[in-house]
């Protein structure tokens, strides 16, 4: 079996992530201290002990989920006989997950990865006024007709399609007037749904920037190397293992789609017939199964996961 390992972005949060792999496995809790320490601050603690307000605000989120993901990484790894770049053909991750995917891969270190993940959170929420940008899932429609969808509502605002997720769900970001527009306009050509989403800053679009050019600041002073396994990029849908063009797909991404249906779709291609979400939640398990059917979809952020995980054939 060809295995990609893959990693969650922003939603998948939740009060309790991580601890019981922190109580049980002293290769998680010591993530959590190096990640702690990196940023000065106990962020596990929000993580176990929320509340849930604060560590949804997006300077602590994507740290947050990066750690958890981590966590569960070092554990599989000593529990279970993991070893990335024996067992992996690709990893990937959906926005911040890009970042967990490469610390995995050894490209950049746990704590460079926290605090370039707080900086990110900060840089991105600072980028707009506060309810001046928008969000919104569009459900029922293919990429082309919501990039059509979007043109049409920009009306000389923003509004870029942020995330392409699978078939049928894709997210638009822009001004918020703007993505109300795309939202009814949506709803005239077929969607199922269109949803404004609670977000505190609209990702992924033009609007912030700002973020992107305090992302390349601070990633020209990070060391990046190589990662062990193959990076499939969410701003190209592709391969990539020169550390300079990793640093340049990561400034690109903050206002760039994430492009995870053609990443799932990419790795199928290749011969993935697994992927394994590593970290809290099962969105991009659920994704899998809309994009490549004949994919196995596995998530492992718990002590049974990783028993399940071990005690599965390498072939199953």
């Amino acid at each position: 079996m060809s295995s990609a390992f893959v990693f969650p972005g922003q939603g998948s949060q939740a009060v309790g992530m991580g601890k019981a792999l922190a109580d049980e496995f002293a290769v998680a809790r010591a993530v959590f201290e190096e990640v702690d320490e990196a940023l000065g601050e106990k962020l596990s603690s929000v993580m176990w002990d929320g509340p849930i307000e604060t560590l949804t605000l997006t300077a602590n989120t994507q740290p947050a989920l990066m750690a958890a993901s981590l966590a569960a990484l070092r554990v599989l790894e000593s529990e279970a006989g993991l070893d990335l770049k024996r067992d992996a053909a690709f990893v990937a991750g959906h926005s911040l997950g890009e970042y967990s995917a490469l610390a995995a891969a050894g490209s950049i270190s746990i704590a460079d990865t926290a605090r370039l993940l707080r900086l990110r959170g900060t840089a991105m929420q600072a980028a707009t006024p506060v309810g001046t940008g928008a969000m919104a899932a569009i459900l029922g429609l293919d990429f082309d007709k919501v990039a059509a969808v979007a043109a049409e509502a920009a009306q000389g605002e923003v509004c870029d399609i942020a995330n392409d997720n699978a078939p049928g769900q894709v997210v638009v970001s822009g001004n918020a007037a703007a993505v109300e527009r795309a939202c009814e306009i949506a709803k005239r050509e077929g969607a199922m749904r269109a949803i404004l989403l609670t977000v505190s800053a609209p990702f992924h679009c033009s609007l912030i920037a700002s973020a992107a050019d305090a992302m390349r600041e601070a990633l020209a002073g990070v060391e990046v190397r190589a990662p062990k396994v193959l990076l499939v990029a969410n701003v190209t849908a592709a391969p990539v293992v020169d550390p300079a063009e990793i640093r340049a797909l990561l400034v690109k991404q903050v206002t760039s789609t994430v492009r995870w249906r053609e990443s799932v779709a990419f790795m199928a291609e290749q011969g993935v017939t697994r992927l394994v979400e590593v970290g809290t939640g099962k969105v991009l398990s659920g994704l899998t199964k809309r994009i490549a059917r004949h994919v196995a979809a596995a998530n492992v952020g718990t002590p049974d996961d990783i028993a399940a995980f071990a005690a599965a054939p390498a072939d199953a």
